[in-house]
C-alpha cells in the first residue's frame, strides 16, 4: 500500500465526524464536516513547511541580482531564463511597476522582461503548495510546466512585435538619465546571507505568509465543504464540466478579479472538481487569477499604453484558454 502522508489528517477528521458528532461520512453534514477537517490542518501544514523551504532558498536571491542576470539576454534563451527564474523568486504582481522599469533600464529586453512577470506571480509558491496538497504532484507539475511555456511564449511573441513604442515614454526617459549620469543599474553591491541566516530569513517567510493567507484558507475551505457536502454534482458538471464547450472562456473571466483570494479559491475549486467540474477549467481559472488579475492590470497601465496592455491581455486570454482546453484534453 502506497504510504500516505496525510492519513493522520483522515483519520483525525473521521474521529471528529463519526465519535465525536456521532454523524455518518455519507451523510451531507458528515461529508461537509470531514472534508473541513481534513483540509484546514493539511493544506496550513504543507503551506508552513514548503514556504519555510522556499522562502530559505529565496532568501539568497535579491531582485538586482534578477535583473543582473537577465540584462541583455534576448530571444528564447532569455524568455526562458526569465520564466524559470520567476519560478524561484518571492515578487508579486504588486512589484510589477517598480520590477518592470528596472528591468528596462539594465538592459533587460521588453519580451523577456514580461516571460519573467508572467511567470513570477502565476507560478507563486501558494498556489503550488495548495495544488500539489488538493490535486496532487501529477497536476501541480503539469501547471508548472505549462504555466512556464505560456510565459516564455507570450514574452517570445512581446518581443518579436516589438512594441517598445508602447511602453509609456517617462520610463525609457528614466532610462536615459541614468545613462547620462553615468549610473549603472547593473552594479549592484552583493550582499551575502549565512545558512543560518537564510534558515531564519526561510522561518519568518512562512510564518508571515501563513499569517496572512490563513482566513482565506480557512473560508475557501468552509465554502469548498458546503459545496462539497450539498451542492447537486449535475448541476456542477453541467454547467462547468467537460461537456459544456464555454466553461473554460468564463472560468477565466470570473477569476479575473480575484488575484487576493487565490489560497482561498483553491479549496473550493478542489469541491467542484469533487462534483463534476472539468479539472481543467479549474486550472485554467487558477491562472487567470495569479497572471491576469485585475489589480495587476490596473498597475501596470501605469507603464505600459493601452495598445501593449490590450496585448498583453489578449495573448494571455488566449493562452491561459488554450491551456485550460488542453488540461482537459489530457487530464
Amino acid at each position: 500500500m502506497m504510504f500516505d502522508p496525510f492519513y493522520p489528517f483522515d483519520w483525525l477528521a473521521t474521529q471528529i465526524v463519526e465519535k465525536l458528532f456521532g454523524l455518518s461520512l455519507e451523510s451531507h453534514l458528515g461529508a461537509s464536516l470531514h472534508f473541513f477537517f481534513y483540509d484546514v490542518p493539511k493544506v496550513l501544514s504543507l503551506l508552513l513547511t514548503i514556504s519555510f523551504v522556499v522562502g530559505t532558498f529565496q532568501s539568497f536571491l535579491q531582485p538586482e541580482k534578477v535583473r543582473d542576470w537577465l540584462g541583455g539576454k534576448r530571444t528564447v534563451v532569455g524568455n526562458s531564463m526569465a520564466a524559470g527564474v520567476g519560478i524561484v523568486t518571492p515578487f508579486c504582481s504588486c512589484s510589477a511597476v517598480p520590477l518592470f522599469i528596472g528591468f528596462l533600464e539594465a538592459g533587460v529586453p521588453l519580451g523577456v522582461t514580461f516571460s519573467y512577470l508572467i511567470s513570477a506571480p502565476m507560478v507563486n509558491e501558494v498556489a503550488v503548495i495548495l495544488l500539489w496538497g488538493l490535486f496532487g504532484l501529477r497536476v501541480t507539475v503539469m501547471y508548472i510546466g505549462f504555466g512556464v511555456i505560456l510565459a516564455i511564449a507570450a514574452g517570445y511573441a512581446i518581443g518579436l512585435l516589438k512594441l517598445e513604442p508602447w511602453v509609456e515614454p517617462f520610463v525609457w526617459e528614466l532610462q536615459k538619465i541614468r545613462q547620462k549620469e553615468g549610473t549603472e543599474p547593473r552594479e549592484i553591491e552583493e550582499i551575502e546571507l549565512t545558512w543560518k541566516q537564510g534558515l531564519e530569513q526561510g522561518q519568518y517567510q512562512a510564518t508571515e505568509i501563513v499569517k496572512t493567507v490563513w482566513p482565506y484558507v480557512v473560508g475557501g475551505i468552509a465554502i469548498g465543504a458546503g459545496i462539497h457536502g450539498y451542492a447537486p454534482e449535475d448541476l456542477v458538471a453541467r454547467v462547468a464540466g467537460a461537456g459544456n464547450p464555454l466553461a473554460v472562456p468564463i472560468a477565466v473571466v470570473m477569476g479575473v478579479p480575484l488575484y487576493a483570494n487565490i489560497a482561498g479559491v483553491l479549496p473550493i475549486t478542489e469541491a467542484l472538481v469533487s462534483k463534476g467540474m472539468a479539472l481543467g477549467t479549474v486550472l485554467s481559472f487558477t491562472m487567470a487569477v495569479t497572471a491576469l488579475s485585475l489589480p495587476e492590470i490596473v498597475i501596470l497601465r501605469k507603464v505600459l499604453r493601452p495598445q501593449l496592455l490590450g496585448v498583453f491581455i489578449g495573448l494571455m486570454t488566449m493562452g491561459i484558454v488554450s491551456v485550460g482546453y488542453l488540461f482537459n484534453a489530457v487530464l
